[in-house]
């Protein structure tokens, strides 16, 4: 056995000897401190996995948030549109009955004799009121987005016109409305209420 003078001789920087283990035959066995560290490849490559493993976790539930997120924000702006509907068109039966009421107006006007320097005054007053009347009530309508249209000149259009009947015209090409009974009438935009309409077409003669 070393004495402690011989032991301090072969360690004179009197540093900690590396760890010693025994082996299974009883002889002692010196390991590193790094050695005891050192990871195994085999630990490496199971980390590295286990990392993107994760990230493909990560990025599967980003993708899935964004699906959502644009999911829901579709849904909103459906929402928004349907609700936006609602409160222009809510008032559309209410609107024809105004129209159907605009159009007596005209009606009752057109009924009028035609001005003449001899008519009886109480007639052009009588004219006059209903006039200034109709007058009124269509700013009125056309404030809350009911507007009418005289098609009268313009080709015809299915969308927007009823044709009620055809009339020979050398004076208007063939599918021009020259007669319009009823005006085109819209709320906000939208057809409420299509134009009566007479269209012109071909003379016999041409």
């Amino acid at each position: 056995m070393m004495t402690k003078e011989e032991n301090l001789h072969i360690n004179p920087d009197n540093n900690p000897l590396p760890e010693q283990e025994q082996d299974s035959q009883g002889h002692e066995t010196i390991f590193t401190q790094e050695e005891n560290n050192q990871e195994s490849p085999d630990s490496s490559t199971n980390q590295n996995s286990e990392i993107e493993k994760l990230k493909a976790e990560l990025q599967a539930m980003k993708d899935q948030w964004m699906r959502s997120e644009a999911e829901n924000q579709n849904l909103r702006n459906r929402h928004k549109k349907e609700l936006e509907d609602t409160r222009l068109y809510t008032i559309q039966k209410f609107a024809r009955d105004i129209v159907e009421a605009a159009e007596n107006l005209r009606r009752g006007v057109d009924s009028l004799p035609k001005p003449s320097e001899n008519e009886d005054p109480m007639i052009t007053k009588m004219r006059e009121g209903f006039e200034s009347t109709e007058r009124s009530f269509l700013k009125i309508l056309e404030k809350n987005g009911i507007k009418c249209e005289d098609p009268t000149g313009n080709p015809f259009d299915a969308n927007k016109h009823q044709a009620m009947a055809e009339q020979p015209s050398e004076e208007h090409p063939q599918g021009t409305i020259i007669q319009s009974w009823t005006p085109t009438w819209t709320l906000n935009d939208r057809l409420l209420k299509p134009a009566m309409v007479v269209v012109a077409k071909k003379s016999e003669n041409s």
